[in-house]
Parts: C-alpha cells; sequence; structure tokens
C-alpha cells in the first residue's frame, strides 16, 4: 500500500528545516555579512541573533568585484640565491686546504654557478673532493639517488653547478612557497575568499573578491620583502663604483645619495624570522620588532660578538634601511628595525615580513579590475535568470499535470532553499557560472517529477485504484531517474577535477543541485502526494 512511515515523515521534513535555516542568513546578505566581520575583528557581533545560523554563500570574483591576476614566478632568480648563500661555506672549507689549493678568490659568474680560481692548480682535485663534501641528497620524488651540487675543475678555476634534478625541485619548491606566501599576505589583510592556484609550471592565478584594483593587489603581493643582514664594507661609495666579485652596491632608503659597499652573503636573511611586530623605539618613531628562530639567533649572536665596533646593514628589497655600528654582543635573536617609516608603513612591513618573503619575483602577464558596478549587474542578470526560469517551469508544470504539477512545484522552490542551504554549510564561492549552474538546475528538477508523473498516468490504466498508481510510477521510475542523474553528476565530477576556476563553481553548483533535486523529487513530492491521497481518497486521479 502507499504509505510512508512516521519516523521518515518527521526526518525528511527536519532536513528541509535544516536546510532552509542554513539558507536564511543569505537573505540577509549585508546584514549578516557585518555580522560576521564584528565577529572576525574579536568584538560582539550585532544585527544577527547569535543562535542562528550566519554562514553565507560567498560571492566570487565576477559578481562582488575584486581584482584578477595571472603571475609568473622568475624560478631562475633562486639560483642565484643559494649559489651566494653557498659561497661561505665553500670559502671557509677551501681556506681550510690552503697548503695545497693556495689562495682562492671568488669570480663573477652566471647566477646560476659559482667560480673559484684557486692559487695552485695542483691542488684542483683536492679542492674538488672538498667542496663536493658540501652535497646534499635532492629532497624529491624525481630526484631520488641525485645530489644537489655538481662540482667541476678547469685549469685553476673550480666550478659549482646546480644540477639538473636539483634545480626541477628548486623550482616546485619555489612556486609552492610563491603560493603558499601569497596566500598568508593576502589573508593577513583580511580578504574574503580569495582563489590562488597554480596553472602550468610556474603560474599562479590569483583572484580576490573585494579588492579595489589590480594595481592594489599587486601592493599587497608584489613586494618581495627579501630582508637580510649584510656586513658592512664600505659607506658613502660612489652608485658607479667597482664592486668586487662576492660585494654589491646598494642605496641607502633614509639618506639620499649615499651607498654601501656591502658583502654579498648574508649573516642572517628573513628566512630566519619567526615574528616581525610593528611596535615604537625609544624616541617615539614607527619601528619595527623581529625575532629570530633558533638557528637565526645563533648566527647573529655570533657574528655581533665578533665584529663589535663595526657597522653592519638591515637590507629590505636591495635598499640599507639601517646601518648601525655593533655596540654590544646581542643575544636573544630579537631586536629592532628602526627608519624613517609612518605608523601604516611599519604596519605593513610587519605583514609583510611575519608573512615571509617571496624566493623569487613575480612577472604579472596579466591583470583585470572588476568593478563593482559589473558585480552588481551579474547578481542582478542572475537572479533575473532565475526568476524567469523558474516562474516558466512552475507554469509548465501547472498546466501540464494540475494538482500534481503544483506538488512538483513546492519541492522545486524548496529545491532551491536546499542548493542555498548547502553551499552556504560549505562556504562555497558562488560565481556567474555557478549560478548559470542553479538556472540549470532549476530545468533539470522537474525531469525526475515528470519521469514519475508520466509512469504514474500509464499505469493508471491498467492498476487496480489510485494508490497502486501512484506506487508503481514512483517504483518503475526510479531506476530511470537514478541512472540520467548519475550520468550527470559523473559529468559535474570531471568538470570540477580537470577545470579551474569558473568551471569547478559551474561544476559544484551543479553536483549539489543534482543531489537536492533527486531528494526533493522522490521523497519531498511523494510526502506530498501522500499526505494528500491520505485526507482525500480520490476514487480517480487525474495526472
Amino acid at each position: 500500500m502507499l504509505q510512508i512511515e512516521t519516523w521518515k515523515r518527521v526526518l525528511i521534513w527536519g532536513l528541509v528545516a535544516l536546510g532552509l535555516v542554513l539558507a536564511l542568513p543569505n537573505v540577509f546578505y549585508p546584514r549578516v555579512e557585518r555580522y560576521n566581520d564584528e565577529v572576525s575583528a574579536g568584538s560582539t557581533g550585532t544585527g544577527w541573533p547569535s543562535f542562528l545560523p550566519s554562514g553565507l554563500v560567498n560571492l566570487g570574483l565576477d559578481l562582488r568585484g575584486g581584482a584578477h591576476l595571472l603571475a609568473e614566478v622568475r624560478v631562475a632568480d633562486v639560483y642565484e640565491t643559494r649559489m651566494q648563500g653557498l659561497w661561505p661555506d665553500v670559502r671557509n672549507l677551501l681556506r681550510d686546504q690552503r697548503d695545497s689549493v693556495g689562495t682562492i678568490r671568488l669570480l663573477p659568474s652566471d647566477g646560476g654557478e659559482l667560480k673559484v680560481r684557486i692559487g695552485s692548480p695542483d691542488g684542483m682535485d683536492d679542492a674538488i673532493r672538498t667542496v663536493r663534501s658540501l652535497a646534499q641528497p635532492v629532497v624529491s620524488l624525481t630526484g631520488a639517488g641525485a645530489t644537489d651540487i655538481e662540482v667541476s675543475g678547469t685549469g685553476d678555476v673550480l666550478t659549482v653547478n646546480l644540477s639538473e634534478a636539483e634545480r626541477t625541485a628548486m623550482d616546485d619548491r619555489t612556486v609552492r612557497q610563491s603560493l603558499e606566501i601569497i596566500r598568508r599576505r593576502i589573508d593577513e589583510v583580511g580578504t574574503r575568499e580569495p582563489t590562488i592556484q597554480r596553472q602550468g609550471q610556474d603560474r599562479i592565478l590569483i583572484e580576490v573578491p573585494g579588492v579595489g584594483s589590480a594595481d592594489e593587489l599587486k601592493e599587497i603581493i608584489g613586494t618581495t620583502a627579501q630582508l637580510s643582514f649584510q656586513p658592512v664594507v664600505r659607506r658613502g661609495v660612489s652608485e658607479d663604483a667597482s664592486a668586487s666579485a662576492g660585494e654589491e652596491i646598494l642605496p641607502s632608503l633614509d639618506e639620499p645619495g649615499v651607498f654601501y659597499l656591502l658583502e654579498t652573503a648574508p649573516v642572517v636573511s628573513g628566512e630566519a624570522l619567526t615574528d616581525a611586530q610593528p611596535t615604537f623605539d625609544q624616541n617615539g618613531r614607527a619601528a619595527v620588532s623581529f625575532r629570530f628562530n633558533p638557528s637565526g639567533a645563533r648566527k647573529f649572536g655570533d657574528y655581533t660578538a665578533q665584529n663589535i665596533g663595526n657597522p653592519f646593514a638591515i637590507v629590505l628589497d636591495d635598499e640599507v634601511i639601517s646601518a648601525p655600528v655593533i655596540q654590544a654582543h646581542i643575544a636573544g635573536g630579537s631586536g629592532i628595525i628602526t627608519g624613517n617609516f609612518s605608523v601604516e608603513e611599519s604596519t605593513n612591513l610587519a605583514v609583510l615580513l611575519r608573512a615571509g618573503a617571496l624566493p623569487a619575483g613575480l612577472d604579472f602577464l596579466e591583470e583585470r579590475t572588476i568593478g563593482p558596478e559589473l558585480g552588481a549587474d551579474s547578481i542582478q542578470a542572475g537572479k533575473i535568470a532565475c526568476i524567469v526560469a523558474g516562474i516558466a517551469v512552475l507554469v509548465f508544470m501547472a498546466l501540464s499535470y494540475g494538482l500534481f504539477g503544483i506538488f512538483a512545484n513546492i519541492a522545486l522552490i524548496l529545491n532551491v532553499g536546499l542548493i542555498f542551504g548547502i553551499l552556504s554549510m560549505i562556504g562555497a564561492t558562488l560565481t556567474l557560472p555557478g549560478i548559470a549552474g542553479i538556472v540549470l538546475t532549476i530545468g533539470m528538477a522537474v525531469d525526475a517529477n515528470v519521469l514519475v508523473f508520466e509512469r504514474i498516468r500509464e499505469e493508471s490504466k491498467t492498476a487496480k485504484g489510485p494508490a497502486r498508481a501512484i506506487e508503481l510510477g514512483y517504483d518503475r521510475a526510479l531506476s530511470a531517474i537514478v541512472d540520467a542523474n548519475i550520468t550527470t553528476f559523473i559529468v559535474a565530477a570531471i568538470l570540477f577535477v580537470l577545470g579551474s576556476g569558473p568551471v569547478r563553481g559551474f561544476s559544484v553548483t551543479l553536483a549539489i543541485g543534482i543531489l537536492t533535486s533527486v531528494f526533493t523529487a522522490i521523497w519531498i513530492t511523494r510526502l506530498l502526494i501522500v499526505t494528500w491521497f491520505e485526507r482525500a481518497r480520490p476514487k480517480k486521479i487525474e495526472v
């Protein structure tokens, strides 16, 4: 007989109620958004009851407005940095072998290699063997068994190169690290639901809703913020003065026309920083306090203990922001960066340092700003599309199937509410293609009902009584409904796995719409029909 157990009815209406409650905040979007911002800032939220859900469907770039960037990571930059960092270790090892290799001198070379001239060519074999002791295994699946450096010698010149396996591993690490640092920097300024993902081997797609322009986004992520502490060779040199190998000339940030000749190899780099916070110095001027990790603290402490009375430079992005004289041993691994900062500049610098230095520069291949007005137009167009599609389907179902069509229409309206409830629960981002997925779902949502109703029409001609016709209609249409929706769900899953950005947004809403459509068609519409049938007890049904 046609019946549904009480516990199933309670469960069905309970799920519907839960979905509608989760979708409710989207009806009051601006109010709930302000409430969430207040809670995130640490204050007590106002304007929305705290006992109600406050999850929203996040609006994507094309709906909210914002900035789009496609950046290419200059992975070759890290080769030069790696070689510069290797030079002090090579120099110290060869100094210990001075009896056999003679004098050593760093030669100018390309960024990806290190060249050293030794005074005694006869000791080249000893020099190669000594430097090879610095080689480490490549940390990657593809580089198993390989070492990170290759050492060779010709005449009196020893050459150190990065191995091909190490370059490949470094490229991958550089892009991954850039992804993480960009994500941290954007999260620091409180932007909502950014899209940051890798494209190809060395490109990163960045889409941030709510940012005013692409230039503003580039200011957030484009600054390299590479901090280093380097020994000072001489102050006040001319910009045109020549620097020997292992040295560089950098300008002073606070003193126009003043330049510093520095050793290229830093004492400590910004990678050793564990924290940076805006603060004020003893004179009340804006500054930035910093703290090193144990390794950086040890190196910094050893250097200051050995160089009391000598200056050292604090370098940020190839500019000397301060060059104090070491007055005493600085232990503990903490210090303060002073300069001609405003409070805002010190805060921004602390954010950049805390997020970490980008390992390599970025080339912006594509940049686009989408204004809020365009986003509002997209939302309005999406609303109109949903309303037009919804009304057309509602009218068609009511005219085609009468009372049963009205039951299907009620289920369709609940279906849209459930879609937004699930999107809010999982924190999904809705894009314009996502709206297209919802519109498509509205059109497809009644497919299952059409199959059932047509089957009931057929069964009513042969079955004994309307109850049996309804029961057979649902039972015999079920396999066709499941098969059709499973194939569509598989397509949505493939789009999600292989697609990116807007394609994924479409696939998510389509997949959720398929699940809710099957639920509303098989259970909600059936429950409405059963409830009506129990009360009306018709002798004949008109579908």
